[in-house]
């Protein structure tokens, strides 16, 4: 495992500030005499530095798969499967699969097919609830269409949540991809959408908790 570059200045960031908590708790002890006081904010500075750290951690996975294997980009949980109207690039009819990133997640974002990038576009937005129905085109959000060898295109889209600021992705067009290496990266609490073409086999249903680089969510036909 190792840490996203994302998250360098962050860490820092936090873990100077509860350094300096923990030290003015130290000295607060040494007047106050108060032990349950000094363990209990101990406690939280671990517990809060733990969870920053383990926000940015990049697990090692091996992603191994096929020329027409659709992987998940994201960990998280599937809360949408359903065809749909996509309105920014295809504008026709395709099939949406939603995975919710929760805090707890990894939050490094991968490639779920091999390909040559054909669009990228950034959109800034609102920060409504990553599951909210509006959180699609409200929200600050990224869009990304990769072109399969096939011809098939494939458009995934990272999303903002409540507590997401930042949205990463680097990827641009006339890039060409390989299936699960990293496209970007989402600041605590997020979702990615991927829309796929109509005839395409869908191997995940709702409520499925999926990994990113290791979960095959379908296939183009």
């Amino acid at each position: 495992m190792t840490l996203h570059r994302e998250g360098y200045l962050i860490m820092a960031t936090g873990l100077t500030i509860l350094t300096g908590i923990q030290i003015g708790n130290y000295f607060l002890f040494t007047v106050t005499g108060w032990l349950w006081l000094f363990l209990l904010l101990t406690l939280g500075a671990l517990v809060m530095a733990y969870l920053i750290i383990q926000f940015f951690r990049v697990p090692a996975r091996t992603c191994v798969y096929s020329e027409n294997d659709i992987f998940c980009p994201a960990d998280g949980k599937v809360v949408v499967i359903e065809e749909v109207e996509e309105s920014e690039y295809f504008k026709d009819k395709r099939i949406q699969i939603s995975v919710f990133m929760s805090p707890m997640n990894v939050h490094a974002n991968y490639n779920p097919i091999t390909g040559l990038v054909k669009y990228v576009k950034y959109h800034p937005g609102l920060f409504l609830v990553a599951w909210h129905p509006k959180s699609s085109t409200d929200n600050e959000r990224s869009t990304v269409v990769v072109e399969h060898e096939s011809g098939k295109e494939v458009l995934f889209r990272q999303i903002a949540g409540a507590v997401a600021r930042r949205i990463c992705y680097y990827v641009q067009p006339g890039q060409k991809v390989k299936t699960g290496e990293e496209f970007g990266f989402i600041k605590f609490g997020s979702r990615i959408d991927i829309f796929l073409p109509l005839d395409s086999q869908i191997n995940v249903k709702i409520g499925d908790v999926v990994k990113a680089k290791l979960t095959k969510i379908g296939e183009l036909k």
